[in-house]
């Protein structure tokens, strides 16, 4: 045995790997690979908690124990960084969301053997791994696993369904595409089902965009206490403990600016947690998010005034950028490389980039360093718990010539 056998950390997507750099299926740092290809379990092995790990494409990490998944989202972070020649001058201490906390998920259906499967993907498959527990999801949305699959199993016809839930202030928000309902008898049964299950909203999409067909009262979210339309299929952080986490570093790094720039502002999750010390201009380009922000602002005494507006085909422009005290920006997965390169030629003190990707966020953070940005901080967040996929927020603040 040699020491290039041990597991000395884990890879992005989850395999662990050896000094010597092979990539290995189900290994914990520390874990020792033998010569016959089995693992010697390590100091940080868990035992799985969840009887479809291992084939269910929800986790990756649950062999794992909490300090090397907090070690894998802080090197996933400084690791981008790296590549991209980008220095951090303080990284924080990662932020683990709990088991059973996440509030949205992307359920499937199909139909197997006479039967309904209902729950998320294999890895890399398109086959559904029939969900009969979960340790991610809120127990409010695991409890419709069961009803759901009733419902489902009293179908006739072959079943290729999405199911998107999340949980806002009414209750559990659920969307169903891909599943005729036609007649009085199908829509009478989606109808009990919604009554019965006390559903704050069920709508259904036919292909046409989703129909409300059940909503007693309009369902919303409430970023930062102030409750905003929450749009079908709307984005919302994975979990109420992750927004927490990061509208509070954004919050204390930004704290003192007068007026602040929230860039893909979505529902206005960071503008109205700034808006306690900072008028906020929030621009988003999806219509709906944008005037359920608006809606929401001018309940909040003009602290935050909503803009709608593309920011990848009409990016802020310096001088507008130059009229704010700080920016915030939280992009899609893919960046916001026209933005940052306006932003890079911008006077803006101080820069607040949250995002969901390391990748992008670390191209992005080279062209803001180049320009005269430091990469004060950065505090990656592990949301989505037991999976590879990582957040962060970040700290740039203009070099002084």
């Amino acid at each position: 045995m040699t020491e290039t056998n041990e597991i000395l950390r884990i890879a992005a997507k989850g395999d662990g790997v050896t000094a010597d750099g092979r990539h290995v299926p189900f290994a914990a740092p520390g874990d020792v690979l033998q010569a016959d290809g089995t693992l010697e379990p390590g100091p940080h092995r868990a035992q799985p908690p969840c009887r479809h790990f291992g084939t269910c494409g929800g986790c990756q990490l649950q062999h794992c124990d909490s300090q090397a998944i907090a070690r894998y989202v802080g090197e996933r972070v400084a690791f981008a960084a790296q590549g991209q020649g980008v220095a951090i001058g303080e990284m924080l201490a990662p932020h683990l969301s709990p088991p059973r906390s996440r509030r949205r998920c992307t359920l499937h259906a199909a139909s197997a053997g006479g039967k309904p499967l209902l729950g998320f993907r294999q890895a890399g498959s398109h086959r559904i791994v029939d969900m009969r527990e979960c340790h991610i999801l809120r127990p409010e949305l695991f409890a419709l696993v069961p009803p759901l699959r009733t419902l489902l199993a009293a179908r006739k016809e072959r079943l290729s369904a999405k199911i998107e839930l999340t949980l806002t202030d009414q209750g559990v928000d659920c969307a169903i595409a891909g599943l005729a309902v036609e007649g009085l008898a199908a829509t009478e049964a989606m109808l009990a089902f919604a009554q019965q299950n006390g559903l704050a909203r069920l709508t259904l999409d036919h292909g046409y965009g989703p129909e409300p067909v059940w909503e007693p009262e309009p369902v919303t979210v409430s970023p930062a206490g102030v409750p905003v339309g929450f749009p079908s299929g709307g984005f919302l952080q994975a979990t109420a403990d992750g927004e927490k986490a990061l509208t509070q570093i954004a919050g204390d790094w930004l704290s003192g600016a007068r007026f602040v720039a929230d860039l893909f502002s979505g529902l206005g999750t960071f503008a109205f947690a700034l808006s306690r010390e900072s008028k906020v201009l929030a621009v988003e380009a999806a219509r709906d998010a944008h005037l359920a922000c608006k809606s929401a602002a001018a309940r909040t005494g003009g602290a935050v005034h909503a803009m709608h507006r593309d920011l990848f085909r009409n990016p802020l422009q310096p001088e507008e950028l130059n009229r704010f005290d700080a920016v915030l920006l939280d992009p899609p997965r893919a960046g916001a490389r026209e933005q940052v390169a306006r932003l890079a030629e911008s006077t803006v003190p101080r820069i607040v980039y949250v995002s969901c990707n390391p990748a992008s966020w670390a191209r992005d953070a080279a062209r803001l360093v180049a320009a005269g940005y430091r990469l004060e901080a950065a505090k990656p967040v592990g949301q989505f718990v037991w999976s590879t996929h990582v957040e962060l927020a970040s700290l740039f603040v203009r070099e002084r010539g």
